[in-house]
């Protein structure tokens, strides 16, 4: 081969080389061009396209509405959607806290059907029209041993027969003698009971066995039955050796009937008692702190009422309530991490006479009298009428009293 052609081969092997490598930069170029392009596309494609006045793409921004220029009226429309929301939230709780109560209601009603508890014939009677509403339902608790105590309230405060009828129909107020079962079912003590039902007609009868240290039991007890039969703004609960102005008891109470979750009675905050074999004795003292420590403030259990809205969460949650040795004690601390409100009313807990004797001739009549030396009237069987006597507001003011 001669030197021109080897001069020749040697020229087209550097052109070829220059060409290679603008190639391959051009390669690049492009590449990172072409992913710019993929990266950016899918937003591009999303975004409406119009065509202008002189035929070119147009973009449109869909779906975003002009600023307005007037803030202000920008800043009340968003205010009155929010108030909008919220109303409609407050209306749609109130309708779930309704029909909580309601299937609540049915469900006591229905496992009371079902476990056969007993039911006097007046309250079976009034149960299909108990949609009525009434003020209030005042279950006196009784026991076995009790026949003459309930007697002296039978001849007292509580009215009988077709009086008392009158008073549920024309004044809202359900009053019953509040009593279960013995542990012997069927026995000479329920057969007695039956029988001072058959006569006077004023008994609820709870399926709970009675017995000294289940009384936080039969407080959970009644509220769920009571609740479950007559649809009422308050429930209460009484001992049956205090004695009780009903028209005042109603009174009282109407004052706050507005209010969803009221707690009322003489709130009070006694010593937790740790030592074995004393009277109130807490087995679980531990739990309120060191030895000398005090309960929490809670309601005397001589009376004390509750609205409707806690008589049913008492009654939703009845099998997870914690019971403790006292059942006032028990019912405080249901309601100690609600949003209740605690009403304390003196005129709840007036000593008898002459105390209660000496307030209602200064006009603050007493809404219930008791012995605090013996937790109730002290001898109430003989001494209820003279403290109805001397401290009752009178059987005219009940029926003039409008509630």
């Amino acid at each position: 081969m001669s030197w021109k052609s080897r001069g020749t081969d040697s020229s087209k092997s550097l052109v070829s080389k220059k060409w290679a490598l603008l190639l391959c930069i051009g390669c690049f170029w492009g590449g990172m061009l072409f992913s710019s392009r993929i990266e950016t596309e899918p937003e591009a494609r999303d975004i409406p396209r119009t065509m202008n006045e002189d035929g070119k793409l147009k973009i449109v921004s869909g779906g975003c509405t002009p600023k307005p220029k007037d803030g202000k009226h920008e800043s009340t429309d968003i205010l009155g959607e929010v108030s909008r929301t919220h109303h409609a939230i407050q209306t749609l709780d109130k309708t779930i806290s309704n029909l909580e109560m309601e299937l609540a209601a049915a469900r006591a009603a229905q496992e009371s059907i079902l476990n056969g508890s007993p039911i006097s014939d007046d309250i079976k009677i009034s149960e299909p029209i108990t949609k009525r509403k009434f003020l209030m339902v005042v279950g006196i608790n009784t026991a076995f041993s009790s026949r003459k105590r309930r007697d002296s309230v039978r001849s007292t405060w509580m009215p009988q027969g077709d009086k008392r009828k009158k008073l549920e129909e024309e004044k809202g107020i359900i009053i019953r003698f509040v009593i279960g079962h013995s542990a012997t079912s069927g026995g000479i003590l329920d057969r007695a009971i039956e029988a001072e039902d058959k006569r006077h007609g004023d008994f609820l009868r709870l399926e709970h066995v009675e017995g000294y240290l289940e009384l936080s039991a039969k407080t959970k007890t009644y509220f769920a039955t009571a609740v479950a039969l007559w649809d009422a703004d308050f429930y209460v609960k009484v001992d049956d050796d205090v004695h009780v102005n009903i028209a005042t008891l109603g009174a009282t109470l109407m004052r706050h009937r507005s209010k969803p979750r009221v707690y009322i009675g003489c709130m009070k905050s006694g010593p937790v008692l740790a030592q074995k074999g004393v009277r109130y004795h807490e087995p679980e003292h531990w739990k309120f702190g060191e030895e000398g420590n005090r309960y929490f403030r809670h309601a005397t259990g001589q009376l004390y009422a509750i609205s409707k809205d806690l008589a049913t969460y008492i009654s939703i949650n009845q099998h997870v309530l914690h019971k403790y040795a006292n059942e006032d004690v028990s019912l405080g601390s249901w309601f100690i991490g609600l949003d209740a409100e605690h009403i304390d009313d003196r005129r709840l807990c007036c000593g008898t006479p002459p105390d209660c004797e000496w307030k209602a001739q200064a006009g603050n009549v007493c809404v219930a009298s008791f012995d605090w030396s013996c937790s109730g009237i002290c001898k109430s069987v003989e001494r209820m009428k003279v403290v109805h006597r001397r401290c009752g507001e009178g059987e005219n003011v009940l029926w003039s009293t409008a509630f």
